[in-house]
Order: C-alpha cells, then sequence, then structure tokens
C-alpha cells in the first residue's frame, strides 16, 4: 500500500484535519465543520447519554497497525484498545449485567485479532466475513473456509457472532433478491449469531423486491432470513422499524399503527 495513514500523523495533527461525508449523494453540509474524535471521546458520547448507549468498535486493520506502531512496552493495538475499554468499564460476557449496563461487541475482519483479546476481555465479539474474493488479512484464508462448519466450530470459542457481508447471505441478480445461502442456518446451528452488513435507505442500495422501502428491507432481513442483529447507516430508520413492529406484537390499535407506519414510511422517503 502506498499513501498516507493515520500511523504517519500524530494526533495532534490528525486534529487539524475535519470530516468530510464521503458519498456526495448524503447531505453535504457537516463536511470540514467538525473535527475527527478520538476513540475515548467516541466513547464518551455513548457514557454521557441520557440512556443506555451501546458501542460496537472495531478493530481496524490490525496487522498493519502492528507492523507501523512499535510502543514502548511491547504491547500490541489490540492491547490498547482493551486497556481503554476497562478504563471506561466495560466488561462482562453477553446478557451479563455488566453488559447490560454498558452494551458492546468488538468487531474484527482478523480472527487472530479476536483471539488474542479474548485473553484479555470477555466482552463479546464478533467475526467480521468479507465477499467471496476477498481473504481474511491475516491468516489469508478463503471465504470458504472461514465459513466452513469446521472454522464455525473453531472461531466460536472465541465470538458470539458473525457479521458477513449482506450480498453473501442472500446474493442479488440484477438487483432482484435470490434465494438465501445456508450461512445463517449453519452460523445458527453452531449459536453464532449473525450480524449483516451494511443497509442503507437510498434507492441505489436497495433490491427492486423492496419498492424503495427500507422498512420492508428491514422486515426481509429479520422476519424472514432471521438475522440477529444488522449494520446500518441509518439507525433512526431501524429504531422506527423497531417501535412499530414492537407495538403491533402488543397488540395496540390496528388503526393507529398503520396510520404510525405510513408517517414513518411518507418521513423515509423524503430523507
Amino acid at each position: 500500500m502506498t499513501g498516507w495513514f493515520t500511523v504517519d500523523f500524530t494526533l495532534e495533527e490528525l486534529k487539524t484535519l475535519r470530516a468530510k461525508q464521503r458519498f456526495p449523494f448524503r447531505n453535504q453540509q457537516y463536511n470540514r465543520k467538525l473535527p475527527i474524535i478520538t476513540f475515548e471521546e467516541f466513547i464518551s458520547i455513548a457514557l454521557d447519554a441520557s440512556r443506555v448507549v451501546g458501542i460496537y468498535p472495531e478493530i481496524k486493520n490490525p496487522i498493519f497497525i502492528n507492523k507501523h506502531v512499535k510502543w514502548n512496552d511491547g504491547k500490541k493495538f489490540e492491547d490498547r484498545i482493551v486497556e481503554t475499554l476497562k478504563k471506561y468499564g466495560f466488561k462482562g460476557e453477553y446478557l451479563s449485567k455488566d453488559w447490560i449496563k454498558q452494551p458492546i461487541f468488538i468487531q474484527s475482519f482478523a480472527p487472530t485479532s479476536l483471539v488474542y483479546i479474548s485473553r484479555l476481555i470477555n466482552s463479546p465479539k464478533v467475526f467480521l466475513i468479507d465477499d467471496f474474493n476477498v481473504r481474511t488479512e491475516d491468516t489469508n484464508q478463503t471465504y470458504n473456509e472461514i465459513t466452513s462448519d469446521e472454522y464455525f466450530n473453531f472461531i466460536k470459542n472465541y465470538v458470539v457472532g458473525i457479521g458477513p457481508w449482506k450480498d453473501t447471505v442472500v446474493i442479488p441478480k440484477n438487483n432482484h433478491l435470490t434465494p438465501p445461502t445456508d450461512l445463517v442456518a449453519r452460523a445458527h446451528a453452531h449459536d453464532l449469531q449473525v450480524h449483516p452488513y451494511t443497509y442503507r435507505n437510498e434507492n441505489k442500495f436497495l433490491h427492486f423486491d423492496f419498492h424503495q422501502d427500507s422498512y420492508e428491507e428491514y422486515n426481509y432481513w429479520i422476519n424472514t432470513i432471521g438475522v440477529d442483529g444488522l449494520f446500518t447507516d441509518f439507525t433512526g430508520s431501524l429504531h422506527n422499524f423497531q417501535q412499530w413492529t414492537e407495538s403491533a406484537k402488543h397488540g395496540k390499535d390496528a388503526s393507529s399503527l398503520l396510520h404510525k407506519i405510513a408517517s414513518m414510511i411518507s418521513s423515509n422517503r423524503k430523507t
């Protein structure tokens, strides 16, 4: 790789930069107005909220960072992440009292990083899985290798779930859905959750089957495919979907519920 990376700069230098929306079709009004935040600042936003807000940090490019950054005490990038999490009170297995108080999932595309930090912290971890033709950055394994039953039987000792690229779960053809693969069923058979990525509201990202409606997409993946969680750029839309579907489960007035759904869909299509 060539170019400039975060490891080439000090924090002071990085703080002179301003964030920019990477998609030109999204709102650009905040470009270059806000600084890049640190991991600790990110955590503080969650902890300072008036309600419980979980975090889902990714151990990003650990192999590259550990190659180019050497800490004086001999520790690794993963050690620093765990030290920061513990500093702010993150701990506990999935659904434990400690976890419910401060929810967290730790994600990474690098299985060796997840295995390593499993010795350091018992917070739940999720193994991210890339597209069919992308090998793992650390172990150079193929998609077929890391999604085999044999590998699931191994990795489940260190993670609570997998986070696959959604187009490997349901492979699109001409922007239409096709029958799903057996990935979700096999992961569930190994007691692994499935959190696919990334869901986006814009029409260019929605398959024709969803009729330009992100709520239809959420309903399909959660209630038809049966995923346990998902990554979305539009958390407000997913929250809305959860609200009205929970209302339906609790038997609230049907006409008011339909009115609420219609209002949400109308609002969503305007954004």
